[in-house]
């Protein structure tokens, strides 16, 4: 069933949205386009986004068909991401989302509306996915629309969630900027918050086997799966094991370095020599 998909939303497909609303025309009260990715039968994940030109008027509802096509022809030919649905800044579903939908549906009768409040008009950046299903009495000629509403997550793979934690971490520093660190700052950077997490994880356990605090299930069953993974091993390996790598990875910076110095080197008598 429609009803039960799962509306999985990427980074680089929610930040084309947000600049879309920001870059729209001064008269457009809200901006729609062209949501791109892929679907099976469980999930529908959106992964990334293109603006639409349209205009809203009374009950009409004017769309630049020839610019939706076109961009979507290009993006078939770069990539093999199709169209999923279509998008539309705000946080409600209103009377021109049933003539936009039905536009979309000409290429797929199964896509999905997904709407972003830009405005922040709940307090938050609220997402919400829809999809289109008919009301009315079974094989009868009068029946209506309604906008079912699907659950809706956002996704990430390794390198966006790795780019999104870097944005993220610019907040806190003087002008927005944020270096890349190196492989050993980010190691211990990640080793301290692991350190962190582990100590507030046993404070949670310690809490719930004296009986301070009721222990949740869900908690417990994600505590067994990860424990489940960990190999078995003893601390005296896993020591070694450990120096080994660390040995590894200061080789592997020496030798970097090394080459960069050469490489300097090699530039200045190449310039002493001309």
């Amino acid at each position: 069933k429609m009803e039960s998909l799962i509306v999985v939303i990427h980074p680089v497909a929610l930040f084309s949205i947000v600049d879309i609303y920001e870059r729209r025309p001064e008269s457009a009260k809200r901006v729609i386009g062209t949501l791109l990715g892929k679907k099976d039968k469980r999930t529908v994940v959106i992964k990334t986004a293109f603006y639409v030109p349209h205009n809203e008027k009374d009950d009409e509802v004017a769309i630049d068909t020839d610019y939706a096509k076109q961009m979507l022809a290009l993006h078939k030919i770069s990539n093999t991401e199709t169209l999923v649905g279509w998008f539309a800044s705000g946080n409600e579903v209103t009377g021109h989302s049933v003539l936009i939908h039905d536009f979309y549906s000409r290429y797929d009768p199964f896509v999905v509306h997904v709407t972003m409040d830009t405005t922040l008009k709940s307090g938050q950046m609220e997402l919400k996915a829809f999809v289109k299903s008919k009301i009315g009495v079974p094989d009868g000629e009068a029946g209506g629309t309604i906008f079912t509403p699907l659950q809706c997550e956002i996704g990430y793979y390794e390198p966006e969630r790795v780019a999104v934690q870097h944005m993220l971490e610019c907040k806190f520093t003087d002008g927005g900027e944020l270096t890349i660190q190196s492989e050993m700052s980010h190691l211990e950077q990640v080793s301290v918050k692991m350190e962190t997490l582990l100590e507030k994880l046993l404070g949670y356990v310690e809490k719930v086997v004296k009986g301070e605090i009721e222990g949740d299930r869900k908690i417990g069953r994600y505590l067994l799966e990860a424990l489940s993974k960990v190999p078995t091993i003893a601390p005296e390996q896993f020591e070694a094991l450990l120096n080994n790598n660390m040995q590894d990875l200061l080789m592997v910076l020496y030798l970097s370095n090394l080459t960069k110095i050469q490489l300097t080197l090699g530039e200045q008598l190449s310039l002493l020599i001309a």
